[in-house]
């Protein structure tokens, strides 16, 4: 939900409503300090977690350039702030109770009868109206309400003329240096519309300042669920079609007469602008673990701050730390990728944060994860499988048997295959703030009907190891190793309830599942989740991740087999690995392969990073996804690789993009490794 806008669609003035309510339930958590968004919003709701860290984020930018001019602006005898389609914002309101508005004027624009709306508000609220002090009073014919430094006014943002008038009446000085402010308005007019409110702004005030925040880059996965959703709503996003990304938006602005700007997405401005304590301190409000989302909706957000006759000049978004500069080199190359069409089949592979294996040569198990299951959204109880027969996949639901030892429903956990008939489930979750789940063995048949999937029985039975802690995590890794001919399970990282990312690791017997001490020379990887491993010689080799402070990792590491113990070993990777989370692996002849996942400073999405293990080589590919109809999101998603083929099979993947709705990849992928692997 968004802010008010000056455009005349009923629809997008809705979107101020919403984007009140969504302030307020961040402020009553804590994310944002506020006590007067709860007497502008109306109704309360509790939103989401991720629905508050995305209000905050867009508070914080926002609070963070306006503090910065107040301060610029402090010698000046007069400033001014325009606020163009303010909606329901408090603004005014926070500047004026923290003593900020000495010589600064606030003046609000928005359509005629949300004017009238908020300036009643004002005049029946004590709190609000004693603010705007004694001279407050409803206004007549263009301004809705006016006080000594708080004038609100009822112009349309497409009628530059009838805004001019407005703010004459108002008593704007176009000679005073004046900071407009347009938080997701501009976006919502045709953009010829919008571009004569940007140039028109840079003619008519001498020295002034521009603070932008709206969406960007449309075309991507993300993107494309993003205005699918606006676009629904029936308030598309005009601009984003001429001005997809920062860089285009930044020549908007040079050209329509504005001498400097820059601009940020929110995973850059987090990063740079936002002091450590106060990340950590909102990290720690609620239980969270919707991390891939997070970064996506951050780096589908810019604030732009543009500036012209400011001395010395208005540079907001200076970096206070210097973002890591890893941008990908061009990709080396393209996938294909193609959808498996396997009818109703398929409905059962529609989730995210489940895992899959190979349980036997082209047979592949489906565990848990949240998706799609009789008609509604939820997290998934049945077993899966696709059974690979004379070329075709085939799919299914296993019967269980016995229904009274149904297993728990559970994300981000592992599954390691132990024979043709058993596999071990370590770990996962239910909700982000319960405790992580133990142990399972899954039981199987000796022999399948490939014709008949359904045919097949799956026995849950739960294990109480000695290595029970072992479990209580999620998002981390469980691969086996061998060590003197004896087989491991070597489970590492993740999170829990009580630790955000874990650096532990375990050698778990495979007949027990009893802990063995087993010594590990070397230094360590840092603690991380959402990383992958892949067995590769007896030992494991461990890439990427999300660290300690939210931020990805771009790191591999060998845990070397050594005679009696282990030794962890960098794999120094040239150029360096893009640092990315959520990806899947496998390796195969000495390749390393990463798929997918996500990454923060780039304008593309990971496709297949090919890493070989003995030199180092790095080569990203891109996925060419010209055939298939809908967005891939791959992230949150399980792969199986099959090395007689060369083929990837991505099943599943997706996640809930934001406020913009649930989007779950419909069908298999198959992505076709053939060239690039003999090409390496």
């Amino acid at each position: 939900g968004e802010r008010q806008s000056c455009v005349p669609v009923p629809q997008v003035q809705g979107t101020g409503g919403s984007s009140a309510v969504s302030k307020c339930s961040a402020a009553a958590q804590g994310y944002i300090q506020d006590r007067f968004l709860r007497l502008l919003a109306g109704q309360r709701r509790r939103r989401a977690p991720l629905v508050h860290r995305g209000y905050y984020v867009r508070a914080r930018a926002v609070d963070h350039c306006v503090h910065d001019f107040l301060l610029r602006t402090q010698g000046c005898p007069r400033a001014q702030i325009l606020s163009l389609g303010a909606g329901f914002d408090s603004l005014y309101f926070r500047l004026k109770d923290l003593g900020l508005l000495h010589r600064t004027v606030v003046y609000e624009v928005d359509f005629p009868d949300v004017a009238c709306r908020k300036a009643a508000l004002i005049g029946r609220t004590r709190e609000l109206s004693a603010l705007v002090g004694d001279s407050g009073e409803e206004g007549s014919g263009l301004i809705a309400f006016a006080g000594e430094d708080y004038k609100l006014l009822g112009a349309d943002l497409e009628e530059l003329r009838e805004l001019e008038r407005a703010l004459e009446e108002a008593g704007l000085e176009p000679g005073v240096p004046t900071l407009l402010i347009a938080e997701v308005v501009l976006t919502y007019m045709d953009s010829s519309r919008s571009d004569a409110v940007i140039r028109w702004a840079a003619e008519r005030f001498p020295r002034a300042c521009f603070l932008l925040y709206e969406q960007m880059r449309p075309q991507d996965p993300f993107g494309r669920v993003m205005q699918q959703h606006f676009s629904q709503l029936n308030s598309a996003l005009r601009s984003l079609a001429q001005y997809p990304d920062g860089e285009a938006q930044r020549r908007r602005f040079l050209a329509k007469g504005w001498t400097e700007c820059s601009v940020m997405d929110m995973n850059e401005f987090l990063t740079c602008c936002t002091p450590q304590d106060e990340q950590q301190r909102v990290q720690a409000l609620e239980s969270f673990d919707e991390y891939e989302e997070w970064h996506l909706k951050c780096a589908h957000y810019f604030v732009l701050a543009a500036s012209r006759g400011m001395e010395p000049s208005w540079t907001p978004l200076l970096p206070t730390v210097t973002a890591p500069q890893d941008r990908p080199v061009g990709p080396a190359g393209t996938i294909p990728a193609a959808a498996c069409a396997l009818g109703s089949g398929s409905s059962g592979l529609r989730r995210y944060g489940h895992r899959c294996v190979l349980i036997k040569p082209r047979v592949i198990l489906t565990t848990g994860g949240f998706g799609e299951q009789e008609g509604r959204h939820g997290r998934m109880s049945r077993v899966h499988v696709l059974i690979k027969d004379a070329g075709h996949w085939r799919a299914g639901c296993l019967r269980e048997g016995h229904p009274e030892k149904s297993w728990d429903p559970r994300l981000y956990h592992t599954v390691s295959r132990v024979s043709n008939t058993l596999a071990l489930v370590v770990g996962g979750r239910t909700s982000p703030s319960s405790p992580g789940l133990g142990m399972l063995w899954l039981k199987f048949p000796e022999t399948w009907n490939a014709s008949d999937p359904a045919d097949v029985t799956v026995e849950p039975a739960s294990v109480q190891p000695a290595a029970q802690p072992a479990a209580l995590r999620w998002r981390h890794t469980a691969t086996e190793v061998i060590l003197q001919g004896e087989k491991y399970l070597f489970v590492f990282g993740g999170r829990s309830a009580v630790e955000p990312v874990l650096g532990d690791w375990w050698f778990l017997r495979m007949d027990g599942l009893s802990r063995a001490a087993i010594p590990v020379d070397g230094l360590a990887p840092e603690p991380r989740h959402s990383h992958s491993a892949c067995g590769w010689e007896g030992g494991v080799l461990i890439a990427g991740g999300l660290g300690a402070a939210e931020q990805p990792l771009g790191s591999v590491f060998l845990l070397r087999e050594l005679g009696r113990s282990f030794q962890w070993q960098t794999v120094e990777t040239h150029p360096p690995l893009v640092p990315r989370y959520s990806h899947t692996a496998h390796v195969h002849e000495g390749k390393l392969l990463l798929v997918g996942g996500v990454w923060l400073r780039s304008p593309s999405v990971p496709g297949v990073a090919v890493i070989d293990v003995l030199t180092g080589l790095c080569l990203d590919y891109a996925v060419d996804t010209e055939q298939l109809e809908w967005p891939l999101m791959l992230h949150n998603h399980s792969s199986v690789f099959l090395p007689e083929e060369k083929e990837l099979l991505v099943i599943g993947g997706g996640g809930n993009c934001f406020s913009f709705g649930t989007h779950l990849n419909p069908e298999p992928v198959s992505l076709s490794l053939g060239s690039i692997l003999c090409s390496h």
